[in-house]
Parts: C-alpha cells; sequence; structure tokens
C-alpha cells in the first residue's frame, strides 16, 4: 500500500499508541485507504546501545535512557525507510489521536514540499521550527534521512537533539506547514483533526503517577540551578522529587481519551488485562477503570 500511518512509541506509551492506532480508523471514512503501523523502540536495538551515555540536547549534555518517557522520538524519521521510499506517510507521537479524518492528510495537496508539520512555536524566532510530533511525507524525497547515523552524531555532540527534531537540519525548501489543527497541542474544538495531548504532565491517562519523564532543561543559563539540578538527580534518581503528574484541565479532553479506550475494550482491539497490566507497570492511571464508568460514550463515528 502507498499510504500508511505509522505510530512510533515505546514501552510506556503503548497503551496510548493502540488508542492511537483504532482512532485513525475509527474517525476515517475510507479506513481501508492506508496502513496503520507501529515503530517501536524494542525493535530497534540502535537506541538501546547507547543505554546511559551523554548526548547533545539543548547545547547540554543530556543522559540517553530508554525508560524516559520519549525514548522513542528518533524513531519518527523511520518511515520514509520502512515505506522504501516510496508513498506517502504520517508518522504520529503515540499521544495524538483522530478527531478528523486522517485520510484527508496522506491525500493533501503537499505544494512541492518533501515533508509537512504545524510550526512548534509561534514566537518569530523560532518560526523555522517544526512540530515533528505530527509529520506528513514524501518519502521518494527523502532518501537522505538516515536514522541511526543522524542519532550516532548526537554523543559526538555533531548535532544537537532539539534542531534534529524541529528540522533545523533539512533543506528549507523540504519543508511545507500544516494547519495547527492536524497537530493541536491539547486543544479540541470543532476544528480539531488530530488531537496531541503534548503538556506530558496532563496526559489523561496518566493522573495521579510520578513523573517519569526528563523535564526540558530550562537552567542553560542559570548555573547554581542547574547544578541543583543535577545534584537532585544523583542523589534521588532521574526523576525524584519531580512530583506526579496532573489532572488534564480540559474534562472534555480526558472523556475523549477514555471514551476511545472503552470502545476499544468493547470491540476487543484493547483488552481489560492489558490495561490492568499497564496500570500495574505504572504506564497507567490506577483508577483508569473508575475512569472508563463515569465516561460518556462517543459521538457517531465516520460516515
Amino acid at each position: 500500500m502507498d499510504k500508511c500511518v505509522f505510530v512510533h512509541t515505546n514501552e510506556k506509551q503503548w497503551l496510548g499508541a493502540l488508542v492511537a492506532e483504532y482512532s485513525f480508523r475509527r474517525n476515517s471514512s475510507n479506513p481501508d485507504a492506508f496502513e496503520v503501523k507501529f515503530i517501536h523502540t524494542s525493535d530497534y536495538p540502535f537506541l538501546a546501545a547507547k543505554e546511559g551515555q551523554s548526548f547533545l540536547r539543548g547545547g547540554a549534555q543530556r543522559v540517553w535512557r530508554m525508560d524516559d518517557l520519549q525514548s522513542f522520538t528518533p524513531l519518527r524519521f523511520m518511515p520514509p525507510r520502512l515505506m522504501n521510499w516510496e508513498g506517502r506517510a504520517v508518522v504520529t507521537d503515540p499521544d495524538v489521536f483522530a478527531v478528523g479524518d486522517v485520510n484527508e492528510l496522506l491525500e493533501r495537496d503537499m505544494g512541492g514540499a518533501a515533508v509537512m508539520g504545524r510550526h512548534r512555536s509561534g514566537k518569530s524566532e523560532k518560526g523555522y521550527q517544526v512540530a515533528t510530533s505530527v509529520m506528513l511525507m514524501d518519502c521518494a524525497r527523502l532518501k537522505h534521512w538516515d536514522v541511526e547515523a543522524d542519532f550516532d552524531q548526537l554523543f559526538r555532540s555533531e548535532k544537537d537533539y532539539k534542531e534534529w527534531m524541529v528540522l533545523a537540519y533539512e533543506d528549507p525548501a523540504n519543508i511545507g506547514y500544516l494547519e495547527d489543527y492536524w497537530n493541536d497541542f491539547d486543544k479540541l474544538d470543532d476544528n480539531t483533526r488530530l488531537i496531541h495531548n503534548t503538556k506530558r504532565k496532563t496526559q489523561p491517562w496518566k493522573t495521579g503517577l510520578p513523573v517519569d519523564y526528563t523535564p526540558a532543561n530550562k537552567f542553560k543559563n542559570k548555573p547554581l540551578l542547574a547544578s541543583l539540578n543535577r545534584l537532585r538527580a544523583r542523589v534521588f534518581g532521574e526523576y525524584g522529587l519531580l512530583g506526579h503528574y496532573k489532572e488534564h484541565p480540559d474534562r472534555r479532553q480526558e472523556e475523549f481519551f477514555f471514551g476511545l479506550l472503552k470502545e476499544c475494550i468493547e470491540t476487543g482491539h484493547v483488552s481489560e488485562e492489558l490495561v490492568r497490566d499497564e496500570i500495574s507497570k505504572n504506564h497507567v492511571r490506577h483508577d483508569a477503570f473508575e475512569v472508563l464508568d463515569r465516561t460518556p460514550d462517543l459521538g457517531r463515528k465516520a460516515a
């Protein structure tokens, strides 16, 4: 098939990835027009080979951890190779869910671009940055992407992770920009096509759990605070004293995710046993079944 949606994920976000997969088919009027596949960190040992090693991120050295919530992110550049450099692909994070029809994105006019994503920021100085958490790709034109080689360069400080993630190393002539509604950051309204629960601390399925991700480095120009943060990590562990996931401020977004999960369970796409296993691993909030019980059914599926 010449069209595919890829959901890249790791073990910690597996339930989200399964719900995302379901949402792409549920909310498309033509779900047989494309495939949906997973790109899982467990299938790419070059990631685990760097465990504990330092890499360049945001101008500072960070430590690569496979148990970080976002250890899957380098794999978002894999689809062109997986498509054998043919056809079109959409790649999404495992916390991106279809509200509209993703096939409309796969079939859209790319205006001569090889890769498209929404603007990551509204700030003028960051206008070049692409939010690569959702990308539309013309795979034949991205043969220069070599994920393993690019990943390796991070550990030699030849490339910076943050710049790689926003397509700063890509020829600007290859880049086009999507409407924000194809990657709506924690926003759900009548225009939303794909909703992205990108604020990690309020992901609806993680409320109440201990934080298990490496926060952004906000102490780059504050050496004292940076030293204290490093001391915290050494004494209490990488995620020590970082608190807990909070309730999402928009109840509709919680209800949308759990409405999708309810349908996944009812249709057998996800088993109750799997959800209980994810709860036992602290990947999913412990009151998930109580939330499911109070969640109203979703509206009509795509025609």
